[in-house]
């Protein structure tokens, strides 16, 4: 990313944790004048930061915005890849079709694609996926690993892992997996996973996974017919959640995992979402477009597979299926 000097200005403050720091100071750590100093600081002004000029000691940061505009976000992100190019908009239809475009035109894999709200959301099969503005977070991102399409599916299990672990880290929850990309707290529904694949006959050409949390909802957010499925972290937690630190968190474990199962293989993120299932080990209904199926869920393969043992002992291999838990 082009880290301008507004960026550094916004870190520099913050990492001050409260304590104002002179203009002065500020102008020899960036090498400008302390005029230069205070127009950034009026810019940063606009862009929502609250911040106090001291007199005497110089300018500290009150609040930031609750924005997922670059600045808020890069400030303090802890990657090196994943979320140094971020396209940002207010408003879009679904940021899935705005980081396919991207990815045709050649963005960079980590870029990532984030709004406000969306007016298009849509989850796996095409269901319709609520986006209420600036109560969640709506993002996709790009990646181009350099993997054999069949290794694709599991870039969901990867990133269930890397949702679950930002969410422990910043709200002290404990959510589980429902396979395959549903993230669930207390049974409902808190985050969905989507990804989609472009791909030619070299290989994989991008990955774009789509990434939807429920944030700061209050339960009248929902409509009706979800409002008994679907929850928030706010809804679970009773706090307001920064999504700036969520994002910035998710993207870091993202990072991670990615990059570990690339070099590693899927065996220990295995283990990993196994640990976070609410399906493993439990009575299931698999519904399929040609069939349905009843039994346990036993485990997943390492390519990702969900394998289910039926009444007469059978073991079958689930690709894709709507899940539900039976008695």
């Amino acid at each position: 990313m082009n880290i301008t000097v507004t960026h550094k200005l916004a870190k520099r403050l913050i990492e001050s944790n409260g304590e104002a720091v002179s203009g002065q100071q500020l102008a020899e750590e960036f090498g400008i004048s302390r005029t230069a100093i205070w127009k950034h600081i009026k810019e940063l002004e606009e862009k929502g930061y609250a911040i106090e000029s001291v007199k005497k000691k110089g300018y500290r940061i009150v609040s930031i915005p609750d924005t997922l505009e670059p600045l808020a976000i890069q400030t303090g992100l802890k990657t090196k890849h994943i979320g140094q190019n971020i396209e940002y908009v207010e408003s879009c239809s679904s940021t899935q079709i705005i980081a396919h475009k991207l990815a045709q035109e050649g963005a960079p894999g980590g870029t990532v694609v984030l709004t406000e709200t969306q007016t298009a959301g849509r989850g796996r099969m095409a269901r319709k996926w609520d986006s209420a503005a600036g109560k969640g977070v709506w993002m996709s991102v790009i990646l181009r690993p350099d993997v054999v399409p069949q290794k694709a599916p599991q870039f969901t299990l990867v990133t269930a892992v890397a949702v679950v672990r930002a969410i422990e880290e910043v709200t002290k929850l404990q959510p589980k997996i429902k396979w395959p990309n549903d993230i669930l707290l207390n049974g409902k529904k808190c985050t969905g996973i989507l990804t989609e694949l472009q791909s030619d006959a070299d290989g994989i050409q991008a990955l774009i996974i789509g990434i939807g949390l429920n944030i700061n909802q209050e339960k009248t957010d929902f409509d009706p017919e979800i409002q008994a499925i679907a929850t928030s972290l706010k809804m679970e937690s009773g706090d307001t959640v920064s999504r700036q630190k969520l994002v910035q968190s998710l993207l870091y474990y993202l990072e991670i995992y990615t990059q570990m199962y690339i070099e590693e293989g899927f065996g220990l993120l295995k283990v990993m979402w196994e640990s976070y299932s609410t399906t493993i080990g439990h009575p299931i209904r698999a519904r399929m477009t040609n069939q349905t199926l009843e039994g346990i869920a036993e485990g997943i393969t390492e390519d990702g597979v969900l394998q289910l043992r039926t009444a007469d002992g059978k073991l079958h291999g689930i690709y894709s299926a709507d899940i539900e838990m039976t008695n």
